[in-house]
């Protein structure tokens, strides 16, 4: 098998009964910062390749998988280490991106327990269960963790009112992965035909600072991409023709990878 999968951490859009705040919420809020759709767009090349793939069904609001349980505050959890404010969009979002409210009182520390073992320790089990899988027969792994992002950075990101690439490769500033799997990626997907930024606005997520240990053999980079390509950033429905080219694509670029990886491991 080759050494290569890719993971999906925020496409899932199921809500969790211990979560009950985020029920009847309007699909504008609800879906305001989920990575809608990503799993539908790189699913072809998932299933052509037979790529090893681990995908959520949970929204990222129940527990964000990129981040790290500690990532808490005072106005998620009760007893949380930080202070209110200082983890708005952690591990539990108590806000949008848009900045509307989600969690209106702080969560017991036990739900906060209950939700990272039900479902933040399940996916990561799965990643790394993939990870040791493939390890067993191959010196190096190679990892896409897939995300989406709004096409203008809005008010608690990094790049306010800036308008974004099509694709942002991020590798935790060199970090984690090879710089020689850093510029695979990229030029896999100019190749395919997107415009392609590096570590801008985004640098990684805890995913990739958890799995990207090149020294180690884990390669991990995460990929971003731009909603305005694929969906109505207004009402989060999919432009079917649109779509479908981007998900075209996105399988020549991860077929070139998944190649590369092929005649190099």
């Amino acid at each position: 098998m080759t050494p290569f999968f890719i993971s999906i951490p925020h496409s899932g859009e199921r809500i969790a009964p211990e979560t009950p705040w985020l029920e009847n919420l309007p699909e504008e809020i609800l879906m305001c910062d989920p990575d809608r759709y990503v799993d539908v767009l790189y699913k072809p090349v998932i299933d052509k390749l037979q790529a090893p793939s681990v995908v959520t069904e949970w929204h990222r609001y129940v527990v964000d998988l990129n981040r790290v349980p500690e990532d808490i505050d005072a106005n998620s959890v009760v007893g949380a280490p930080h202070p209110a404010g200082t983890h708005p969009k952690g591990f539990h979002w108590s806000v949008t991106t848009k900045g509307h409210t989600l969690i209106s009182q702080p969560m017991s520390m036990e739900l906060h327990q209950t939700l990272t073992e039900k479902y933040y320790r399940s996916f990561h089990a799965e990643v790394e269960r993939v990870y040791q899988e493939l390890r067993q027969k191959n010196e190096k792994v190679y990892h896409i963790d897939a995300h989406s992002m709004p096409s203008v950075g809005e008010k608690l990101h990094r790049d306010p009112g800036q308008k974004r690439a099509e694709i942002v490769v991020s590798d935790c500033g060199g970090k984690s992965c090879s710089s020689e799997f850093t510029q695979i990626v990229i030029d896999a997907y100019e190749k395919a035909g997107f415009e392609v930024a590096h570590n801008w606005p985004y640098v990684g997520g805890r995913i990739t600072e958890m799995y990207g240990l090149p020294n180690e053999g884990h390669h991990t980079i995460q990929v971003e991409l731009n909603r305005a390509l694929y969906m109505d950033e207004k009402n989060k429905q999919l432009k079917e023709s649109a779509s479908q080219e981007v998900s075209q694509k996105i399988s020549t670029a991860i077929i070139e990878v998944n190649q590369w990886v092929v005649d190099n491991h």
